[in-house]
């Protein structure tokens, strides 16, 4: 695998990329179902095996969840930009997707335990 000279801002940008994703995802695990209120529903039951899914009722987003939403989201964007747009990536040329992926992991080989 090929070695790269990442610019420290690339990684740090990557990295904090990393880190508000895994904070987004972890969030959104406790948000309701539906940013919006919507009443709850129960499939038919599938054939060969019964089951049936359902969601309970949705209250909808609070506004501070709202709020935290657009937050994390306008800094994933933000963040997004800044690693793809970085200057860094024009002096490759040839190779550039390679390069892409080697910087997502670039915090694990920097620091060996870090999982961003």
């Amino acid at each position: 695998m090929s070695t790269y000279d990442f610019p420290q801002d690339l990684r740090d940008a990557q990295l904090a990329l990393h880190r508000t994703r895994a904070a987004y995802d972890e969030y959104a695990k406790n948000l309701p179902w539906s940013a919006e209120p919507l009443p709850g529903w129960e499939a038919d039951a599938q054939p060969q095996s019964g089951y049936r899914s359902a969601k309970p009722d949705s209250p909808g987003y609070t506004p501070e969840q709202r709020e935290q939403v657009a937050t994390y989201r306008a800094e994933l964007l933000e963040l997004s930009a800044t690693v793809s747009t970085h200057p860094y990536w024009a002096q490759l040329g040839e190779g550039v997707v390679a390069a892409r992926m080697a910087l997502k992991h670039a915090h694990e080989a920097q620091s060996g335990t870090e999982a961003g």
